[in-house]
Formats: structure tokens, sequence, C-alpha cells
């Protein structure tokens, strides 16, 4: 049998590109496959085929927490959302509502993607959300919309997402 080839530099050193580390996903997410089918007693959302969505709750349904509420009920968000600036300041009512517009109509399709909390004052907002790919989404509708600064910062080995936008 031929042997591996090593995976070093020319100095010797190891490249430890071999071994692919496998990324950890959401830990809200179910382990195993839920039984099917599977009701959220809080949100009423329903998981059959393999996901969530917004259904008739079946009679036969078994009963368990949805990622999305079980976040919610540990105050545990997967992603931050910090707006500010003085553009922010004068047009706070109007971004706002591009917001919860964009959060509504994305939540008709996808009951995880929830906003969790939106804490304001006069210069500042600070929103939470289930979900990273929602934080994200808005922060480009933002930046499409309004222009301004717009920042990632993702937690190596959490499953975090921390989004800044300012103009």
């Amino acid at each position: 049998m031929p042997k591996k080839a090593a995976s070093t530099t020319q100095s010797g050193q190891n490249r430890n590109d071999r071994l692919i580390q496998e990324f950890d996903h959401d830990p809200y997410h179910a382990k195993l496959k839920l039984k099917e089918p599977t009701a959220c007693p809080q949100c009423c959302a329903v998981y059959e085929k393999g996901r969530w969505s917004w259904a008739k709750i079946p009679a036969d349904a078994h009963e368990t927490l949805c990622p999305a509420c079980q976040r919610i009920h540990d105050h545990a968000p997967a992603a931050f959302l910090t707006l500010s600036g003085p553009f922010l300041v004068q047009h706070k009512e109007e971004i706002l509502h591009l917001i919860d517009n964009y959060e509504q109509r994305e939540a008709k399709q996808h009951p995880l993607k929830r906003r969790m909390s939106c804490n304001t004052d006069n210069e500042i907002v600070h929103m939470t959300f289930t979900e990273l790919h929602l934080a994200r989404s808005i922060g480009e509708a933002l930046e499409n919309a309004y222009k301004g600064d717009l920042d990632y910062q993702y937690n190596k080995g959490e499953y975090m997402l921390r989004v800044t936008w300012s103009r």
C-alpha cells in the first residue's frame, strides 16, 4: 500500500492542511433528526421534511421548542446588530421601518429567523437575533439603501456574528 504524502513545507514544518476541521454549526439545532411531525408549543412552527415552517399543526405532532424559541428562552442570541451615527439619529424611524419590513418578509418564509430584542437610545440602536443570516442580511439592506460603513465580526469557534453599521 503506498504511503500518504507528508504534509510539510520545504523547511520541514507541518502544514496542518490534511485534516479539515468540521465547522460546528448552530448548537441550538438538533444534533439528531427530530421525529416528524414536531411542533413548537410556543410559536407553533412545524418541523416536517427536515425543516421548520409555518404550517397547520398535525394532530399527531410531537412537541419540542424550535431553535429560535429555545434561544429566546435561554437569552442566547446568535447575532448582534448595532446601528449608530448622525444619519441614524436623523432617520431613525425610516431605518427601523426598513428593518421591520425586511424582518417580517423573512419571518413569513423562515420561522427560525427572528429578532429577539431592540434597544434604542438617542444615538445607538442595539438588536439581537436568533439567526446569523438575518442580521447579516439586514446589515446589507441598510448598506444598499443608505450606504454607510458595514462591518462583520465572526467569533471563531462560536456560532455568533456581530454586525455594525454606521453613517
